[in-house]
């Protein structure tokens, strides 16, 4: 019988969080990401994703909506994950707000929807 490894440090770290309200957007990115050999999360809210977060510190991506219910929106959400888990790369889209760079902490890239995961995807890539 094979034994069973861990995956290698290189899988590991390509983990991404998909948080977002609405599970066909969630459903579609996280099977387009696996795709691509990610490790892939998804929470429906801002508290799912830090509950997640916490369980998984090895996630190192977090791709969230900005409008969700609960406790936070996905700018809150970003800021609370940059103070909590900074080596964290935070993607942030809306197709409803427009949110400006000031408003959004450091390393966090803002993408308007409907987008290009392909765009997001090479924008992860080049920024990790």
């Amino acid at each position: 019988m094979a034994k069973i490894e861990d995956p290698p440090a290189e899988v590991q770290k390509r983990s991404i969080l998909v948080v977002d309200d609405e599970p066909m957007i969630r459903i579609n990115l996280a099977d387009f990401f696996e795709d691509e050999g990610y490790q892939v999360f998804e929470a429906q809210s801002a508290d799912e994703a830090i509950t997640t977060l916490e369980a998984h510190p090895a996630i190192r991506i977090v791709l969230t909506d900005v409008q969700m219910p609960g406790s936070m929106d996905g700018v809150k959400l970003a800021h609370h994950v940059r103070d909590r888990f900074p080596p964290t790369l935070l993607v942030v889209a809306s197709g409803a707000v427009k949110v400006t760079q000031a408003e959004l902490p450091s390393r966090t890239m803002f993408v308007a929807k409907p987008f290009d995961p392909r765009f997001v995807l090479d924008e992860i890539e080049r920024l990790s």
